[in-house]
């Protein structure tokens, strides 16, 4: 481990930031434990990342995504936002919880702007190919020798470098170039695409969120920057890990639906019930089995008693989803969760999203919430605890008040005040608005 004790480093802003600032929260009953300076100190106020201010420089699906993630554990996110873009309305729920600000890249004077940002903030993040933040004269290089703790994401489809690193290409190219793709789907068919979840979210937004977090640690320690290479194509390669592990054990073979994982097991698939519905059956472990073939009442269509034969084996799988699949559709799914609720069979209905929302621990846990426009929004994830348990920064476990985060910004919201906690004064800002370099101040 590096020296634990309290480095300080001082950008050219003026801004002055130690190892000690962002570290664990006061001891609950301190006086600073209740959080921020002028809070009540609702235990749901507490959010880890809370003083840490990031630039999102810009970018589609996966950077915002990331973004998203930090700005819920509370970094003060700024989005930089195009002159064209004024007047697009931004997403509810990739914006969320986030400021924007309204400045032209294309005038020097945007990015003298930009750069005197970046110095006095922790983080930044883009999401161009590689190549355009230097062009734009937003490359690591010259942030990092303005701000040496800054750490800095990049986030693309193949990485910064490598034969394909200026290719184009979307979520679908990335995990198919990694081999992901080719797995995914039911035997005898063509691979089958989840989405954008794997390459653009899972693999992209969600690794260079980590990266991010743990940049920022090693900064407040050492007072030393870094820049993140977070590559879709190497976080999809990175999801896929333990199936790695299960290929080089023997437990994992090539091609779609014929693993445990995949669907080619009876005892982990989906099934269809009789009214057209559909549940998931999970039920790898032996006790689960037992209480699958009991509640469906099916030993004796099993190719023997249990525990006398190894269901795990390829060779008892056709018999075994013969009998789940007339079993399950014969039955609704309601009545298959009148069987198995409460159970441990793991076998649960497929729910839309509307009964998603509706479901009664979904509900409890908050998992959904509306936002005051009405909108869907996801809750918020992870959800922490302080020492004693009571769940905050979120929870309503010990009956604190659930805290949503504030609702996605119209474009250019906070130019003005963004340019002012930087140091900008009113006349700097009015001349920078009548030249058209920022808008939103009006």
């Amino acid at each position: 481990m590096g020296d634990p004790r309290p480095t300080a480093a001082t950008s050219p802003g003026g801004r002055t930031v130690t190892s000690s600032d962002h570290t664990s929260p006061a001891p609950q009953g301190s006086p600073t434990a209740a959080g921020p300076a002028g809070t009540s100190g609702s235990p749901a106020a507490l959010k880890p990342l809370e003083g840490f201010r990031i630039i999102d420089l810009g970018g589609i699906g996966p950077g915002p995504f990331a973004a998203l993630v930090l700005a819920d554990l509370g970094a003060e996110v700024i989005r930089l936002q195009r002159p064209s873009e004024q007047g697009v309305p931004n997403s509810p729920v990739l914006d969320r919880g986030k400021k924007s600000i309204v400045v032209d890249l294309k005038q020097p004077e945007g990015v003298a702007v930009v750069r005197r940002l970046v110095a006095g903030a922790d983080a930044c993040l883009e999401g161009f190919r590689p190549g355009v933040a230097e062009r734009l004269g937003l490359g690591p290089a010259e942030l990092m020798a303005e701000n040496p703790a800054l750490v800095y994401g990049r986030i693309t489809g193949y990485g910064q470098t490598g034969p394909r690193a200026q290719v184009a290409g979307h979520d679908m190219n990335y995990i198919a170039s990694a081999g992901v793709l080719h797995q995914l789907g039911r035997a005898g068919e063509g691979p089958q695409f989840p989405a954008n979840l794997i390459g653009d979210f899972g693999g992209g937004g969600m690794v260079l969120a980590v990266g991010m977090l743990a940049a920022l640690v090693r900064a407040r320690t050492s007072g030393q920057g870094a820049v993140i290479d977070a590559a879709m194509i190497d976080g999809a390669n990175l999801l896929w890990a333990m199936m790695h592990g299960f290929a080089a054990q023997g437990l994992w073979r090539e091609g779609r639906g014929t693993n445990i994982l995949d669907s080619g097991a009876p005892f982990y698939d989906r099934y269809e019930t009789k009214d057209g519905q559909w549940v998931s059956v999970g039920c790898i472990e032996p006790q689960f089995f037992k209480v699958v073939i009991d509640g469906l009442d099916i030993e004796d269509r099993m190719p023997g008693k249990f525990g006398t034969f190894d269901y795990r084996k390829q060779e008892t799988w056709p018999q075994i989803r013969a009998a789940f699949t007339e079993a399950i559709a014969a039955r609704t799914r309601d009545e298959l969760v009148e069987i198995f609720d409460g159970t441990d069979g793991c076998v649960f209905p497929i729910l839309s999203f509307d009964e998603a929302e509706a479901d009664v621990h979904n509900s409890a846990r908050a998992v959904f919430y509306r936002d005051a426009d009405g909108v869907r929004q996801p809750g918020l994830a992870p959800r922490f605890a302080p020492a004693g348990g009571a769940t905050w920064a979120g929870g309503d476990s010990d009956g604190a008040p659930f805290e949503h985060p504030a609702p996605a910004p119209r474009t250019g919201a906070h130019t003005a005040e963004v340019l002012r906690a930087a140091g900008f004064d009113a006349a700097e800002i009015d001349r920078l608005t009548a030249a058209g370099v920022v808008s939103g101040t009006e």
